[in-house]
Protein backbone atom coordinates (compact mmCIF):
# COMPACT_ATOMS: atom_id res chain seq x y z
CA UNK A 1 0.00 0.00 0.00
CA UNK A 2 1.74 3.27 -1.07
CA UNK A 3 1.35 6.29 1.10
CA UNK A 4 -0.95 8.05 -1.23
CA UNK A 5 -3.16 5.23 -0.46
CA UNK A 6 -3.03 4.97 3.20
CA UNK A 7 -3.37 8.26 3.95
CA UNK A 8 -7.27 8.59 3.43
CA UNK A 9 -7.72 5.83 5.51
CA UNK A 10 -6.12 6.91 8.22
CA UNK A 11 -8.36 10.37 8.10
CA UNK A 12 -11.37 8.38 8.12
CA UNK A 13 -11.72 7.29 11.63
CA UNK A 14 -10.96 11.11 12.42
CA UNK A 15 -13.63 12.51 10.27
CA UNK A 16 -16.00 9.93 11.61
CA UNK A 17 -14.86 11.30 14.85
CA UNK A 18 -15.57 14.96 13.95
CA UNK A 19 -18.57 14.79 12.49
CA UNK A 20 -19.87 12.76 15.58
CA UNK A 21 -18.91 15.64 17.66
CA UNK A 22 -20.52 18.06 15.34
CA UNK A 23 -23.35 16.18 15.66
CA UNK A 24 -23.57 15.62 19.11
CA UNK A 25 -22.98 19.98 19.85
CA UNK A 26 -26.07 20.21 17.64
CA UNK A 27 -28.24 17.93 19.41
CA UNK A 28 -27.10 18.63 22.75
CA UNK A 29 -29.69 20.25 23.68
CA UNK A 30 -32.41 17.60 22.44
CA UNK A 31 -30.40 14.58 24.26
CA UNK A 32 -29.83 16.67 27.82
CA UNK A 33 -32.17 17.99 30.42
CA UNK A 34 -31.40 19.56 33.61
CA UNK A 35 -34.21 19.25 36.02
CA UNK A 36 -33.64 22.40 38.49
CA UNK A 37 -34.15 22.14 42.26
CA UNK A 38 -37.93 21.69 43.08
CA UNK A 39 -38.86 20.74 40.21
CA UNK A 40 -39.62 17.37 38.75
CA UNK A 41 -39.66 15.80 34.95
CA UNK A 42 -42.07 13.59 32.63
CA UNK A 43 -40.98 11.92 29.60
CA UNK A 44 -42.53 11.20 26.84
CA UNK A 45 -41.70 8.97 24.12
CA UNK A 46 -42.56 9.70 20.93
CA UNK A 47 -41.73 5.98 19.48
CA UNK A 48 -42.31 4.29 22.87
CA UNK A 49 -45.98 4.52 24.25
CA UNK A 50 -46.23 7.75 24.96
CA UNK A 51 -46.23 9.46 28.73
CA UNK A 52 -44.13 7.56 31.12
CA UNK A 53 -46.99 7.30 33.66
CA UNK A 54 -45.11 5.80 36.68
CA UNK A 55 -41.94 7.55 36.77
CA UNK A 56 -41.14 10.66 37.50
CA UNK A 57 -37.42 12.76 36.94
CA UNK A 58 -36.53 13.83 39.79
CA UNK A 59 -33.82 17.02 40.19
CA UNK A 60 -30.51 16.23 38.28
CA UNK A 61 -28.94 15.82 34.52
CA UNK A 62 -30.66 13.48 32.52
CA UNK A 63 -30.12 12.07 29.03
CA UNK A 64 -32.67 11.07 26.50
CA UNK A 65 -33.37 10.16 22.92
CA UNK A 66 -33.58 13.29 20.75
CA UNK A 67 -36.57 12.34 19.72
CA UNK A 68 -38.30 12.43 23.17
CA UNK A 69 -39.39 15.35 25.66
CA UNK A 70 -39.04 16.29 28.96
CA UNK A 71 -42.04 18.23 30.80
CA UNK A 72 -40.45 20.11 33.77
CA UNK A 73 -43.17 20.56 36.53
CA UNK A 74 -42.79 22.43 39.92
CA UNK A 75 -43.45 20.00 42.77
CA UNK A 76 -42.48 22.58 45.61
CA UNK A 77 -45.65 24.69 47.66
CA UNK A 78 -47.32 27.41 45.96
CA UNK A 79 -49.78 29.63 46.47
CA UNK A 80 -52.34 30.87 44.15
CA UNK A 81 -55.07 33.99 45.36
CA UNK A 82 -58.56 34.86 43.43
CA UNK A 83 -60.52 37.63 44.38
CA UNK A 84 -63.86 36.99 44.41
CA UNK A 85 -67.55 38.18 44.60
CA UNK A 86 -70.03 35.59 46.41
CA UNK A 87 -73.38 35.57 47.75
CA UNK A 88 -74.16 35.58 51.53
CA UNK A 89 -77.73 33.56 52.48
CA UNK A 90 -79.59 36.31 52.66
CA UNK A 91 -78.53 37.10 48.81
CA UNK A 92 -76.04 40.12 49.51
CA UNK A 93 -72.93 40.09 47.51
CA UNK A 94 -69.77 39.92 49.14
CA UNK A 95 -65.96 40.49 48.26
CA UNK A 96 -63.80 37.84 49.35
CA UNK A 97 -60.13 37.61 48.90
CA UNK A 98 -59.18 33.42 48.89
CA UNK A 99 -55.65 31.89 48.58
CA UNK A 100 -54.72 28.56 48.69
CA UNK A 101 -51.32 26.18 49.15
CA UNK A 102 -51.00 23.75 46.71
CA UNK A 103 -48.66 21.29 45.28
CA UNK A 104 -48.45 18.51 42.59
CA UNK A 105 -48.11 15.26 43.37
CA UNK A 106 -44.41 14.14 43.17
CA UNK A 107 -45.25 10.66 42.41
CA UNK A 108 -48.32 10.86 40.29
CA UNK A 109 -46.79 13.52 37.99
CA UNK A 110 -47.06 11.12 34.92
CA UNK A 111 -50.71 10.75 35.75
CA UNK A 112 -51.30 14.51 35.67
CA UNK A 113 -49.74 15.88 32.66
CA UNK A 114 -51.54 12.75 30.69
CA UNK A 115 -55.08 13.58 32.11
CA UNK A 116 -55.25 17.47 33.00
CA UNK A 117 -51.82 19.14 31.20
CA UNK A 118 -49.80 22.01 32.70
CA UNK A 119 -52.20 24.32 32.67
CA UNK A 120 -53.61 22.77 35.72
CA UNK A 121 -54.05 25.48 37.75
CA UNK A 122 -56.53 27.22 35.59
CA UNK A 123 -58.35 23.61 35.12
CA UNK A 124 -59.21 22.92 37.92
CA UNK A 125 -57.76 24.12 41.19
CA UNK A 126 -58.82 28.24 40.67
CA UNK A 127 -62.74 26.86 39.32
CA UNK A 128 -62.42 24.46 42.56
CA UNK A 129 -61.72 27.06 45.16
CA UNK A 130 -64.08 29.33 43.68
CA UNK A 131 -66.35 26.89 43.61
CA UNK A 132 -66.07 25.98 47.24
CA UNK A 133 -66.20 29.29 48.14
CA UNK A 134 -69.03 30.60 46.84
CA UNK A 135 -70.70 27.19 48.60
CA UNK A 136 -69.58 27.59 52.10
CA UNK A 137 -70.08 31.20 52.26
CA UNK A 138 -73.92 31.00 50.67
CA UNK A 139 -74.13 28.73 54.19
CA UNK A 140 -73.81 32.38 56.63
CA UNK A 141 -75.41 35.88 57.04
CA UNK A 142 -72.55 38.80 56.06
CA UNK A 143 -72.89 39.48 60.00
CA UNK A 144 -71.22 35.89 60.68
CA UNK A 145 -68.88 36.02 57.92
CA UNK A 146 -67.50 39.49 58.76
CA UNK A 147 -67.19 38.69 62.65
CA UNK A 148 -67.75 35.43 64.21
CA UNK A 149 -67.32 32.46 61.39
CA UNK A 150 -64.36 33.53 59.85
CA UNK A 151 -61.87 30.68 61.10
CA UNK A 152 -64.70 28.00 60.27
CA UNK A 153 -65.43 29.40 57.00
CA UNK A 154 -62.08 29.03 56.45
CA UNK A 155 -61.82 25.52 57.45
CA UNK A 156 -65.06 24.37 55.31
CA UNK A 157 -63.51 25.91 52.14
CA UNK A 158 -60.22 24.21 52.47
CA UNK A 159 -62.11 21.11 53.25
CA UNK A 160 -64.42 21.11 50.07
CA UNK A 161 -61.31 22.39 47.74
CA UNK A 162 -59.65 19.58 49.22
CA UNK A 163 -62.50 17.00 48.23
CA UNK A 164 -63.32 18.41 44.66
CA UNK A 165 -59.18 17.94 44.21
CA UNK A 166 -59.39 14.46 45.19
CA UNK A 167 -57.87 11.96 42.95
CA UNK A 168 -56.74 15.06 40.37
CA UNK A 169 -52.83 14.50 41.65
CA UNK A 170 -52.81 17.59 43.22
CA UNK A 171 -52.28 18.20 47.09
CA UNK A 172 -54.23 21.22 48.65
CA UNK A 173 -52.49 22.27 51.71
CA UNK A 174 -54.36 25.09 53.56
CA UNK A 175 -56.72 27.63 52.41
CA UNK A 176 -56.56 31.47 54.12
CA UNK A 177 -59.49 34.23 53.36
CA UNK A 178 -57.40 37.12 53.40
CA UNK A 179 -59.77 39.85 53.41
CA UNK A 180 -63.48 40.04 53.66
CA UNK A 181 -64.82 43.62 52.22
CA UNK A 182 -68.50 44.81 52.56
CA UNK A 183 -70.91 47.01 51.15
CA UNK A 184 -70.24 50.39 53.94
CA UNK A 185 -73.12 50.56 55.23
CA UNK A 186 -73.41 47.02 56.36
CA UNK A 187 -70.40 47.19 57.50
CA UNK A 188 -71.14 50.41 59.52
CA UNK A 189 -74.11 48.73 61.33
CA UNK A 190 -72.28 45.02 61.97
CA UNK A 191 -69.65 46.92 63.60
CA UNK A 192 -72.03 48.95 65.67
CA UNK A 193 -73.98 46.11 66.59
CA UNK A 194 -71.15 44.38 67.83
CA UNK A 195 -69.78 47.41 69.98
CA UNK A 196 -72.72 47.36 71.86
CA UNK A 197 -73.10 44.10 72.36
CA UNK A 198 -69.20 44.35 73.74
CA UNK A 199 -70.70 47.71 76.08
CA UNK A 200 -73.39 44.82 76.84
CA UNK A 201 -70.80 42.55 77.63
CA UNK A 202 -68.49 44.73 79.81
CA UNK A 203 -71.79 46.21 82.01
CA UNK A 204 -72.54 42.41 82.26
CA UNK A 205 -69.19 41.76 83.61
CA UNK A 206 -69.69 45.16 86.33
CA UNK A 207 -72.53 44.10 87.65
CA UNK A 208 -71.25 40.87 88.31
CA UNK A 209 -68.34 41.70 89.77
CA UNK A 210 -70.67 44.13 92.05
CA UNK A 211 -72.44 41.49 92.88
CA UNK A 212 -69.71 38.98 94.22
CA UNK A 213 -68.12 42.08 96.05
CA UNK A 214 -71.31 42.52 98.20
CA UNK A 215 -71.17 38.75 98.58
CA UNK A 216 -67.67 39.05 100.23
CA UNK A 217 -68.60 41.67 102.35
CA UNK A 218 -71.83 40.37 103.35
CA UNK A 219 -69.66 37.43 104.49
CA UNK A 220 -67.03 39.27 105.99
CA UNK A 221 -69.21 40.92 108.19
CA UNK A 222 -71.33 37.88 109.48
CA UNK A 223 -68.00 36.23 110.11
CA UNK A 224 -67.26 39.36 112.28
CA UNK A 225 -70.82 39.40 113.77
CA UNK A 226 -70.28 35.72 114.61
CA UNK A 227 -67.03 36.38 115.97
CA UNK A 228 -67.95 39.26 118.29
CA UNK A 229 -71.10 36.77 119.86
CA UNK A 230 -68.34 34.10 120.71
CA UNK A 231 -65.95 36.64 122.51
CA UNK A 232 -69.15 38.54 124.18
CA UNK A 233 -70.30 35.42 125.60
CA UNK A 234 -67.14 34.57 126.69
CA UNK A 235 -66.20 37.87 128.49
CA UNK A 236 -67.40 37.89 132.35
CA UNK A 237 -66.69 41.09 134.73
CA UNK A 238 -63.84 39.01 136.17
CA UNK A 239 -61.71 38.61 133.31
CA UNK A 240 -62.37 42.44 132.23
CA UNK A 241 -61.17 43.41 135.78
CA UNK A 242 -58.32 41.26 135.31
CA UNK A 243 -57.54 42.44 132.09
CA UNK A 244 -57.85 46.02 133.55
CA UNK A 245 -55.15 45.02 135.91
CA UNK A 246 -52.52 43.50 134.02
CA UNK A 247 -52.47 46.74 131.35
CA UNK A 248 -52.85 48.86 134.90
CA UNK A 249 -49.46 47.25 136.06
CA UNK A 250 -48.05 47.79 132.68
CA UNK A 251 -48.30 51.20 132.89
CA UNK A 252 -47.13 50.87 136.61
CA UNK A 253 -43.94 49.77 135.57
CA UNK A 254 -43.22 52.54 132.75
CA UNK A 255 -40.23 54.75 133.29
CA UNK A 256 -42.23 58.16 132.95
CA UNK A 257 -43.16 59.82 135.71
CA UNK A 258 -47.05 59.63 136.74
CA UNK A 259 -49.66 59.98 138.98
CA UNK A 260 -51.45 57.07 139.69
CA UNK A 261 -55.58 57.56 140.85
CA UNK A 262 -57.34 54.65 142.33
CA UNK A 263 -60.93 54.78 141.40
CA UNK A 264 -63.11 55.32 143.90
CA UNK A 265 -66.42 52.42 142.05
CA UNK A 266 -67.06 49.17 143.56
CA UNK A 267 -65.49 47.95 140.43
CA UNK A 268 -63.25 50.57 139.64
CA UNK A 269 -59.14 50.49 138.18
CA UNK A 270 -56.46 52.51 139.19
CA UNK A 271 -56.04 55.42 136.66
CA UNK A 272 -52.62 56.59 135.71
CA UNK A 273 -51.96 59.50 134.51
CA UNK A 274 -48.40 61.20 134.00
CA UNK A 275 -45.95 63.25 131.56
CA UNK A 276 -43.52 61.88 129.74
CA UNK A 277 -39.79 63.05 130.59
Amino acid sequence: MTEQEFLPKKLIPIAVLVVAIIILLISWNSITVTVEAGHGGVLFKRFGGGIELDKTYGEGFHVIAPWNKMYIYEVRQQEIGEDMNVLASNGLEIQVDVSTWYEPEFSKLGYLHAEIGTSYLQRIIIPSLRSAARSVVGRYTPEQIYSTKRDIIQDEIFEETKALLEKKYVQVNQVLIRSIKLPTTLKQAIEGKLKQEQLSLEYKFKIEKAIQEAERQKIEAEGKATANRIISASLTANILREKGIEATLKLSESTNSKVVIIGNSKDGLPIILGDTK
